[in-house]
């Protein structure tokens, strides 16, 4: 039950002709008894609420930064009209801040025995699972005086995915990879390991190339082509670990290496090519193993959307142990974690020969471009300090990029916008050197 503001102001105009010309008890009795008359009678003709019909469609998936629209309907079985303000509760993150209360509060009016229906719009932001809290619903009666109040728990989650921003860059991978594969028109055709195709010899052909045994059983010259590599295997490994948390510009690192992740994952599934995803920190976090080139996708999002960083220092040693027995013949390992100096030396240079006796390893970094703005920063003495701590911060960064290269581990560093792009071009450039 809720007493409105209506009433309250009813209450305050009757107490001011109590107030001049009848003041006392008399005068009280008299206005509030008239009052609580109509607020009892108010209160019976307003529909009860906890007889009411609510059930929930709609979304039930969206990328981050995209909206959501979920349908509450709401059956009135009763045998007078709803007259209702409603409450669709969320979490927090399920809307921009500052927009929630317009979002998730509706008015509503439904006959006797009828059904209506609300759209609540939610624009999430941050990934993960957004699951709907209660439903309160205030019944009002005819004079507005009083309200029914009740809640109803109505379940409906809403995955809220990567947003995937870097799909952008797709097609100008892929027609790099077509160019690669030989499928388009140029100049040079694409170098390659995996035979493919015989053909007659033209001017201007490389001579290594010439298929001595083909030539011999027919009258003209004949070439091999190749092509790249095709159903080769890649593991993707998350590293989940406190790392992971810092966070560049205005998301975090893990978000990032996602973004990258998903990218590599679409060119490398057009590829040909199979693609597994890991994610660890002490433990195993989430395991994606032998999707088709068309599912790959959505369930390498799907797991991604519910991954978040874990405040623990990462178990190399548990890590490298997990992607062996998932990767137990020779794969391309890309490894999405920090240069920083302790958790590499200390944590994965110990372990790293056991990835790369058997695997090739590619390690891609989320760099910081505010350690290039402090750099260059001059004028005072803060920012001549504050650039030198970045270029010794660079500088570790180096030392640690040139350790993992003595040890056969190709290295991509780059700012978030730049890190998918770069990291695609790196097994591009893996590709056509024929080390997958």
């Amino acid at each position: 039950m809720a007493l409105t503001g209506r009433a309250a102001l009813l209450a305050a105009l009757g107490s001011l002709p109590v107030g001049l010309w009848e003041p006392g008890w008399t005068g009280l009795l008299a206005v509030n008894t008239s009052l609580a008359v109509a607020c009892a009678c108010d209160f019976a003709l307003a529909a009860p609420v906890r007889r009411l019909g609510l059930s929930r469609s709609g979304d039930t998936s969206v990328r981050l930064g995209d909206t959501a629209d979920i349908t509450l309907t709401v059956t009135n079985t009763s045998r007078r009209p709803l007259r209702a303000r409603i409450r669709d509760a969320w979490p927090p993150s399920s809307w921009q801040p500052g927009t929630e209360v317009a979002a998730s509060r509706h008015r509503l009016t439904v006959p006797a025995g009828e059904r209506r229906r609300i759209t609540t719009r939610l624009r999430p932001t941050r990934r993960g699972d957004r699951r709907a809290d209660r439903v309160t619903v205030r019944s009002y009666g005819p004079l507005g005086l009083f309200a029914r109040q009740g809640t109803h728990e109505i379940p409906w989650t809403v995955r809220v995915l990567p947003p995937f921003t870097s799909r952008k860059h797709l097609p100008s991978k892929l027609a790099r990879l077509r160019e690669l594969d030989g499928r388009t028109s140029v100049l040079t055709r694409g170098e390659g390991t995996e035979f493919d195709s015989l053909r007659a010899y033209v001017p201007g052909d490389d001579t290594r190339s010439i298929d001595w045994r083909a030539t011999a059983r027919q009258s003209a010259v004949a070439v091999r082509t190749w092509r790249p590599e095709r159903d080769r295997h890649i593991l993707l490994v998350l590293d989940t670990g406190r790392t992971s948390a810092g966070r560049v510009g205005d998301v975090p690192r893990l978000d990032a290496s996602m973004d990258a992740a998903l990218l590599l994952a679409a060119l490398a599934s057009r590829a040909g090519d199979r693609v597994d995803l890991l994610a660890h920190d002490r433990r195993l976090r989430a395991l994606v193993q032998g999707r088709s080139a068309g599912d790959v996708l959505p369930s390498l999002v799907n797991a991604m959307a519910t991954l978040e960083p874990e405040l623990v220092e990462t178990d190399a040693r548990s890590l490298t142990a997990t992607a062996l027995r998932t990767a137990p013949r020779r794969s391309l390992i890309v490894l999405f974690t920090t240069l920083d100096a302790a958790p590499i030396e200390e944590g994965l240079l110990p372990v790293l020969a056991q990835l790369t006796q058997r695997h090739t390893v590619l390690l891609a970094s989320v760099a910081d471009p505010h350690l290039a703005q402090m750099s260059k920063a001059r004028g005072n003495a803060d920012a001549v300090y504050e650039a030198a701590a970045a270029a010794q911060a660079q500088a570790e960064r180096d030392r640690t990029t040139e350790q993992l290269r003595r040890h056969g581990v190709t290295v991509v560093e780059a700012t978030p916008d730049d890190l998918a792009p770069a990291l695609a071009d790196a097994y591009l450039a893996l590709k056509a050197a024929g080390r997958l």
